[in-house]
């Protein structure tokens, strides 16, 4: 039930959301997609978080962890956070703490502490989730805003057709590259008035760039 709860708030705030229900899962999953963050239980039927995290590090993944726990010990905080975790908080707790705790640790991850994305005239509010052009917003979908959102955090990078697929569905949702050209060229749309502009790379996928007339 909090694993269903966690993933519909953070749904709900635009985020790509896979459950893992058991520590086996949870590093057969971990093995295989690079995540922008886990959210891990330490109570996990077969092998609980404690061992999931240990084999995490294992592998040298610098994926982000925040331990979720009953387990309020001194004790126990010490050893997650030893073994790797990045932050750490014990229920009950608020989703709203949760939801601004991913958050920060997503910026550390991509683009420093600040929770605000900036480049050029557009200015990206990560905890409002709105974005403006100079002091007035774009108006933007949910999934819209969590493009220019991975295109920002990889500002200078190129971005991937499947890393935009895997940002903006879950295992139980289906995609395709039609989709995502879709979404590109509506914000390409949205965007013609900001000074900034969508390339695409060839072969390769997009970056967020400022344009020639800016």
């Amino acid at each position: 039930m909090l694993a269903d709860a966690v993933a519909r708030a953070l749904t709900q705030s635009a985020h790509a959301v896979d459950i893992a229900r058991s520590g086996e899962d949870a590093d057969r999953a971990l093995s295989a997609i690079v995540y922008d963050l886990v959210v891990l239980d330490l109570g996990l039927p077969g092998l609980d978080g404690f061992d999931v995290l240990k084999r995490v590090r294992a592998r040298r993944s610098t994926v982000p962890v925040i331990i979720l726990t009953v387990r309020d010990s001194v004790s126990d905080r010490i050893t997650g956070l030893d073994l790797g975790a990045d932050d750490y908080l014990t229920k009950p707790f608020h989703l709203s703490e949760l939801e601004a705790r991913v958050r920060a640790l997503i910026r550390r991850a991509n683009a420093g502490a600040s929770s605000e994305l900036l480049h050029g005239r557009l200015r990206l509010d990560m905890a409002g989730r709105r974005l403006y052009c100079d002091a007035q917003p774009v108006d933007l979908s949910a999934r819209e805003l969590a493009v220019v959102e991975l295109l920002l955090l990889k500002e200078g990078r190129v971005v991937t057709k499947q890393q935009i697929v895997d940002h903006l569905y879950g295992w139980e949702e289906g995609s395709s590259s039609n989709a995502i050209e879709v979404f590109v060229y509506r914000l390409r749309r949205k965007l013609e008035h900001t000074g900034v502009v969508i390339r695409t790379v060839r072969g390769m996928g997009y970056m967020i760039e400022r344009s020639h007339d800016a």
